[in-house]
């Protein structure tokens, strides 16, 4: 199916989201939506999508005008999207998620409706039991059964609004080979992100979106310099973390014979001592103990053996308020599900963050506090924005926003997931001035680039296991995603990898 968007305009007060957005995605092709965080691609999408409806502009289908009131209107003219988090329902299992929006009515075909499902999980290779509930699936998981259902509604285009930033590698390939198959069987593509490589990996041509508007086109074989170009205006150079001398004192963060545990695994006999400054990246696949010592860390986990000490005081077993008050500050990757409050404006935000036990809030105070957030974090809204209008880009801008000024200790979850190469950049240059200021960062990412450009060490967890320190400026991506892999590891842990 053809899909056209002629002159969308939309906006939200003063910000121009779409500003005269023209594309055109012929079927059979992935076509990818190139832009920073703010660009206006998620808005375009959900324009699309029916979601939001446009100020002003025409949607074709197949070179025929519509009118999008709903998502559920769109997968019914054959468009089907796929939002960052999936739309399901953790309490129900698969299939029970499979048939919301059915055609059946109040009581569908289960048993039919088992079949078919079973027939798109083995179309595309996609190993979910239909009975298990959703809460045990991970976000790859969760995107397959999304992707699934919208074929079964009948949808001849798929929007994908930036589907890699909460997967894994595994998970991403899987989703580009069915990306791919669908394709290849006739389905237009629109693939949402602001990722250069996996556009360019993926994608048999681009639009680029910049503060609203369209900046360029380009097909295969792309230009990555051209690219950057039409997203930022200029070249955004990307910076390794520099060796930084010792900073006087002993450790900032010890961790002394550590034991802690959830029902999945146990991390034992943690050993570890971290500098005023330094930087600890956390490698891993998902669910092998790096959150475990994260929680650990923070209060939010008690161990079951071993000392946990700050600056020298025996902090173990107390809790993540008494932690926060004495310099240690966790920001967890759930943006809106543990770190924001949705509904509340960034001005509110503010004021909790900064509230001092008063019965009164400061209001003006907050407001100049969040006007200044805004303009120095490069937040793409305005105080009064409520949270979930924001992209996930400068929702993740938004909790650095709110760190407080002075840290013993940061502890951090994908602290750019979701980020443009330019908020990236700027990010890890504000959150390395911390560590001149004697701040240790201990962060977890998926990403092995960033693992390496931004840690002075890095620890690699398997099934429980952790392996020895690694040197950042002595290993490379290939060493490290062995280790990940599990080479190595032995029921002993594992050795530092040779050069």
């Amino acid at each position: 199916m053809k899909i056209e968007l002629r002159d969308i305009h939309k906006h939200f007060g003063s910000l121009r989201a779409n500003d005269g957005v023209t594309l055109s995605v012929a079927p059979g092709t992935i076509h990818g939506l190139l832009g920073e965080n703010g660009a206006g691609k998620s808005t375009l999408m959900k324009i699309l999508n029916g979601f939001i409806a446009a100020d002003s502009g025409e949607i074709l289908l197949d070179g025929k005008p519509v009118t999008m009131t709903s998502p559920a209107q769109a997968v019914t003219r054959g468009v089907g999207m796929l939002y960052q988090d999936p739309l399901d329902f953790s309490a129900l299992t698969v299939l029970d998620n499979f048939v919301l929006g059915s055609p059946g009515g109040l009581v569908p075909d289960r048993g039919r409706a088992r079949r078919e499902l079973r027939e798109l999980l083995n179309r595309f290779d996609f190993t979910l039991d239909p009975d298990t509930h959703v809460s045990d699936l991970s976000i790859g998981e969760r995107q397959q059964l999304e992707i699934s259902r919208l074929l079964w509604l009948g949808a001849r285009t798929l929007v994908l609004d930036e589907p890699t930033t909460a997967i894994s590698a595994q998970q991403r390939d899987k989703l580009f080979a069915t990306l791919r198959k669908l394709a290849q069987e006739g389905m237009s593509v629109i693939f949402v992100s602001h990722k250069l490589e996996e556009v360019e990996a993926l994608c048999d041509e681009v639009t680029v979106l910049n503060r609203g508007r369209v900046t360029g086109q380009a097909r295969q074989p792309y230009a990555t310099d051209k690219l950057v170009q039409m997203m930022f205006g200029q070249n955004i150079p990307r910076l390794k973390r520099q060796p930084q001398p010792v900073q006087a004192g002993g450790p900032q963060v010890q961790l002394d014979r550590v034991t802690v545990s959830d029902w999945r695994l146990e991390l034992q006999d943690l050993r570890l001592d971290i500098l005023p400054g330094e930087v600890i990246g956390l490698a891993g696949l998902e669910g092998s103990g790096q959150l475990l010592l994260l929680q650990t860390c923070c209060g939010l986990r008690a161990p079951s053996a071993g000392r946990v000490r700050l600056a020298g005081v025996d902090m173990t077993g107390q809790s993540y308020h008494r932690l926060q008050k004495v310099g240690v500050a966790y920001m967890p990757a759930g943006r809106l599900e543990e770190g924001l409050i949705a509904g509340m404006t960034l001005t509110e935000h503010v004021a909790l963050a900064e509230h001092k036990g008063s019965f009164f809030v400061n209001w003006s105070g907050a407001a100049g506090s969040t006007a200044k957030s805004v303009e120095h974090f490069h937040i793409k809204g305005r105080p009064a924005s409520r949270i979930e209008e924001l992209s996930g880009g400068n929702q993740q801008r938004t909790l650095l926003a709110l760190l407080p000024p002075q840290l013993k200790l940061l502890l951090m979850e994908h602290p750019t997931r979701g980020l443009d190469i330019e908020s990236v950049e700027y990010i890890w240059k504000l959150l390395l001035e911390r560590t001149k200021q004697g701040t240790a960062i201990i962060f977890l990412s998926s990403d092995l680039e960033e693992l390496l450009d931004r840690s002075d060490r890095i620890l690699v967890f398997f099934g429980g296991q952790v392996a020895a320190p690694l040197d950042a400026r002595r290993v490379n991506v290939e060493q490290l995603g062995e280790l990940i892999g599990g080479k190595g590891f032995t029921e002993g842990g594992a050795h530092e990898p040779h050069n």
